[in-house]
């Protein structure tokens, strides 16, 4: 067994990333204790806590995306490139990593880049079904590409291609709560149908407003909620909600650290259609509503909304619809037993297991050439 072995694991920005790159680098941990892990990074993004918190070293670079509508500002965005360039240069020259890892977000870029020039072996791991522009660039250069979903030769060289799918966080699988248990840790009733809503780790204003418009719909309903607001969104929601009665069944927080309760509690899943939401629902079989973001670069949300509701394995709502519908609709499929057993069966279908474990083995393979 070769003594040292170094890692650098690059990427961030959102949860969709993150918690994808901690499951790995735990999954590497797991199977090479000596393994030295170093995460590279965007300062002032999520990462920067986040993988501290998870027990891992990381480095940031002062990089961000191009302005697509204010062009004048990328001036000093081709700084930041050139800056994080040079950091990053010196971050490997200091660390010697063996192989690099990938998973999207702005600083895996030119992390990736100098290891790539320098032979450094490199894998990237890409969460979507529409690859991003930076892992399409960087796919040119990498040793192996992680996919999670079926054509991706359209983007990536297909003989380095391996149907590994998302790594997802741990808690997600292994929590041993039963469905009463879960709820009850939410203050909700054990027994009483239940909608969880998520908008990701930072919330989601059409998901926000498809409750805040129907609050008379949540009273009449015999449904209960727990709904993930985002921490944008928390202080304006609560104080929109401080003198409302008749709310004892909407559990309101700006964020959910134990997800694997709150999926055992839901019935049902309101989501936005991130890829690491995806592949957690599908791995525990659980029936889903996704709203996808329009906002996102080349509406890759959609796509992977679509690669579901094409086998029956989620429904599709329009963000531009989900103010008038979504509730409505939502409460409708809740009560509907035999609609929730058939989207759980077949979202279940599509779960990928053990893909940190199968990631990490490349990686280590990568790093003993």
């Amino acid at each position: 067994m070769d003594e040292g072995l170094r890692i650098i694991i690059s990427g961030g920005g959102t949860g969709g990333h993150i918690f994808p790159a901690i499951s790995i680098a735990n999954a590497i941990k797991s199977k090479r204790p000596d393994a030295k892990i170093l995460f590279v990074g965007a300062l002032g993004r999520m990462e920067m806590q986040k993988v501290p918190a998870a027990g891992y070293e990381i480095k940031g670079l002062p990089i961000c995306g191009f302005d697509r509508k204010h062009l004048l500002k990328n001036i000093s965005v081709l700084f930041k490139i050139w800056k994080s360039q040079r950091m990053a240069r010196k971050i490997i020259n200091d660390f010697k990593p063996m192989v690099a890892v990938g998973v999207g977000g702005y600083a895996s870029g030119p992390t990736l880049n100098v290891c790539a020039n320098k032979s450094i072996p490199c894998l990237i791991q890409e969460q979507n079904s529409y690859a991003g522009v930076t892992n399409r660039l960087l796919g040119k250069k990498a040793d192996k590409i992680c996919v999670a979903y079926e054509g991706m030769e359209r983007f990536f060289p297909a003989d380095r291609i391996i149907m590994t799918g998302n790594p997802v966080r741990q808690n997600v699988l292994e929590t041993t709560l039963t469905k009463e248990e879960a709820r009850k840790q939410f203050g909700l009733e054990p027994d009483r149908k239940t909608i969880l809503l998520v908008g990701g780790s930072l919330g989601a204003k059409t998901i926000n407003e498809s409750i805040l418009q129907h609050l008379d719909l949540v009273k009449r309903s015999s449904v209960q909620f727990i709904w993930q607001t985002g921490k944008y969104y928390h202080a304006a929601i609560s104080e929109q909600l401080k003198d409302q009665e008749g709310l004892q069944m909407l559990k309101t927080t700006d964020f959910i650290g134990d997800m694997g309760a709150a999926y055992k509690a839901a019935d049902l899943v309101i989501s936005r259609a991130g890829a690491s939401s995806i592949s957690e629902l599908c791995l525990i079989g659980k029936p889903v509503i996704l709203v996808p973001s329009p906002n996102v670069a080349e509406d890759h949300q959609t796509k992977n909304a679509m690669a579901l509701v094409n086998k029956d394995a989620a429904i599709y709502v329009k963000d531009a619809d989900a103010p008038q519908v979504l509730l409505k609709q939502a409460i409708e499929v809740v009560q509907n037993d035999e609609k929730l057993a058939s989207l759980s069966k077949n979202i279940l279908k599509l779960g990928l297991k053990d893909s940190a474990d199968i990631i990490a083995d490349e990686v280590i393979k990568l790093a003993n050439k």
